[in-house]
């Protein structure tokens, strides 16, 4: 049986390659008496900033004779423990006749990971995608930053790869276990480097997402499966509880099974399947301000010696606050930039990126807070779209009306005061910045929060913190302020038999991982259930 070997610390210049060698002395057995092994997770311990250390967890297998033989045995501390991983679930396709092939609405990770499980098991799916594929939508995306027009179905949040494709490429997980690592791992088949199925904080990086976005499709492509941009979805015609057929702007489209990976950026389509009785309640999200400082100060703080930030990049932090209401940080960006997260025009919102380089002078992160539905002001379903609406207007007539990132400094925002205009601030949002008060663009109880937190946080990184940094806002997009029901095991809403809602936008996912393993899991809901169309 294979053994799991925890908790091995080795100095942060130790190469990969000396594993094996490590692996053995832990054992106890000699390296010729190791088989192949493979590593589970990687950490780094950044506690002692004179002695960084990576912390690794393996699966080792015993080669020849060790292999029958007792010659290791787990030890007391359970760090070394015999061990069976799970194995991934793979779907048998079912006897039901599937009339017409799956429809995908979205092709973020939820939708994206359903088609390309649908289009591996044969099914041939539709995936359409309201703005334009990421060979057209990234120069969309660059004007726009440089002072172009916005585009309501082609930018930051909407087109191939959803939101997902300029989200940082962060594919952190509070999830385990095989469906985690079979996202991974197709991840890595479309372009990803190997080492991200283990990485304790794995990160593609925005550059490479358009690239790896790219790559699943074609695969999906010449497994059968099939794209429509510019392609937006406007409807459903449900006949007796049962999903037959959806309008779209390239018009009708008979459909038996549609999976909803709309995002939670597609206000228009919340609201038009409120208005069909699709059952949908509110859910707490996260908002908060996005705040940027020099990535020199953090890089101090965490490694104290410079031979480390030559060999690790970029250093990040995470860091939380307790009270009446949790302050947290959120989708830390090393070595990043501040992006527009706009789907509708004049409004604002921020949010961050970094590409696989970490390789700007700027460090941001979001300092969030989560808002309850009782504290939303309205028991409508959809109450938190219209509070974030709320402010993200405030924000645009503060950044002039002109998609600039309303920016305050941090010992501002912490006294109340407004940011003199004179003053130069530097930020790495392209478009431009204008001073305003940001506790205009924020409940008072998140103000509040944010005010009460940013000295604890300053004090944990020893000052370096809030030493020379701005805060922008509002960051609104941290989570879907609703969640369209479903059932427990078919997956589907209650009382519209084939009507799938995935993901991040359907209230069940909060980041690329979890989002792309909830739309694998729906899709092998419906393998297990339809027969395949290429049978």
């Amino acid at each position: 049986m294979p053994i799991r070997i925890s908790n091995l610390r080795l100095p942060v210049t130790t190469p990969e390659a000396d594993l094996p060698r490590h692996l053995a002395q832990r054992l106890g057995i000699l390296i010729g008496d190791l088989g192949p092994w493979r590593v589970l997770k990687k950490s780094l311990d950044a506690r002692s900033s004179r002695d960084l250390q990576f912390v690794y967890t393996t699966l080792v297998e015993l080669a020849g004779d060790a292999a029958s033989s007792s010659k290791v045995s787990p030890d007391g501390r359970g760090d070394i423990q015999f061990f069976d991983p799970q194995s991934f679930e793979d779907a048998v396709p079912g006897s039901e006749p599937l009339a017409d092939r799956p429809i995908i609405v979205g092709s973020g990770p939820a939708g994206l990971l359903a088609g390309y499980y649908l289009a591996l098991k044969g099914y041939r799916p539709l995936i359409l995608e309201r703005g334009l594929a990421v060979k057209a939508r990234v120069p969309a995306v660059r004007e726009f930053d440089r002072g172009g027009e916005f585009d309501r179905e082609n930018n930051y949040l909407f087109g191939e790869g959803g939101a997902g494709c300029f989200s940082d490429g962060k594919l952190t997980c509070r999830l385990e276990g095989p469906d985690v690592e079979w996202v991974l791992r197709s991840f890595v088949e479309c372009g990803g480097r190997p080492s991200l199925v283990y990485e304790n904080r794995p990160h593609l990086g925005s550059n490479k997402l358009p690239m790896i976005c790219r790559n699943y499709r074609r695969k999906i492509e010449e497994l059968g499966g099939e794209y429509k941009f510019g392609c937006r979805f406007e409807g459903i015609e449900i006949r007796d509880g049962q999903v037959v057929g959806i309008h779209t702007s390239s018009g009708h489209m008979a459909c038996g099974q549609l999976i909803l990976g709309i995002g939670h950026s597609a206000r228009d389509t919340y609201q038009m399947l409120y208005d069909l009785g699709v059952p949908m309640i509110q859910k707490a999200f996260q908002l908060g301000l996005r705040i940027e400082q020099p990535q020199t100060q953090i890089n101090h703080h965490k490694y104290g010696r410079p031979e480390y930030e030559t060999l690790l990049g970029a250093a990040d932090y995470t860091l939380q606050s307790r009270g009446p209401k949790d302050v947290f940080t959120f989708c830390m960006c090393a070595g990043g930039i501040i992006i527009p997260s706009i789907s509708e025009s004049q409004m604002y919102c921020s949010n961050g990126m970094s590409n696989s380089r970490h390789d700007t002078p700027f460090a941001n992160s979001g300092v969030m807070v989560t808002l309850e539905p009782h504290e939303f002001g309205d028991s409508h379903p959809l109450a938190g779209m219209h509070l974030q609406q709320q402010y993200e207007s405030v924000a645009f007539r503060l950044g002039r009306a002109n998609y600039l990132a309303p920016i305050q400094t941090a010992a501002d925002f912490l006294k109340g005061r407004a940011t003199d205009v004179s003053t130069k601030l530097d930020c790495s949002y392209e478009r431009g910045v204008q001073p305003a008060q940001l506790d205009q663009v924020l409940p008072t109880v998140v103000v509040n929060a944010i005010r009460q937190s940013l000295p604890i946080m300053d004090q944990k990184l020893r000052g370096d913190f809030l030493k020379n940094a701005v805060l922008v806002g509002p960051e609104m997009r941290g989570s879907s302020p609703i969640r369209i029901d479903r059932d427990l095991v078919t997956r589907e809403c209650p009382n519209i038999s084939g009507l799938y809602p995935v993901g991040e936008g359907a209230g069940y996912a909060g980041g690329i991982v979890s989002a792309a393993v909830d739309g694998l899991r729906t899709a092998r809901v419906i393998v297990r259930r339809f027969e395949s169309l290429t049978r």
